[in-house]
């Protein structure tokens, strides 16, 4: 399912919302153990958001961010759900 440009600037702005503080609270000792580390893969989370398209390059997304979902989220259903929550 592809995303319209009205609907993508919206998801990408919760979404990264969301990732930044996932990464931040449950990311220390998993993904990263300093400060530069932590913007190094910040910096890259970005840019994945913003190259998403469709739900399933969301979908990857998650899946590459994977320490920091449960595995629910990590299925197109999943994420589709995940997204809705984070619309609310």
């Amino acid at each position: 399912m592809n995303l319209n440009s009205e609907n993508k600037q919206r998801i990408n702005d919760v979404l990264l919302s969301d990732l930044q503080r996932r990464l931040h609270e449950d990311g220390k000792c998993i993904m990263f153990t300093n400060d530069n580390e932590y913007t190094t893969i910040l910096e890259s989370l970005v840019e994945d958001v913003l190259h998403t398209n469709s739900i399933a390059d969301v979908n990857n997304v998650l899946c590459d961010y994977d320490k920091l979902f449960p595995n629910e989220y990590l299925t197109l259903d999943g994420t589709l759900n995940y997204i809705f929550a984070l619309l609310r």
